[in-house]
């Protein structure tokens, strides 16, 4: 148990902090799940918009602080190279 004054405010300010950062990081979850989904149903219309959102998300979450910013861009790249790929056509067997 914190003794002093600025002790207990900083247990505070960390409890507030992690329910953001919650709620944030949750945020993030919730639309990778909606561009998989459009992915797996090889929706590529319907996974560029939810790409676009995912990445605003990810770009939101990083200018905030929740997320570091290099840890967004690996997660935004990886997320375009999977686009990239379900557009990509499927290589005429040999």
């Amino acid at each position: 148990m914190a003794n002093t004054l600025s002790a207990k405010k900083r247990i505070r300010q960390n409890a507030r902090r992690r329910l953001r950062n919650r709620s944030r990081k949750k945020q993030v979850r919730v639309q990778m799940k909606k561009l998989s989904a459009f992915m797996d149903a090889r929706n590529i219309a319907g996974a560029e918009a939810a790409l676009r959102e995912t990445i605003q998300t990810l770009d939101r979450v990083a200018a905030k602080g929740t997320l570091h910013r290099n840890t967004v861009a690996r997660k935004k790249s990886r997320l375009m190279r999977k686009l990239n790929a379900l557009k990509a056509p499927a290589p005429a067997p040999a």
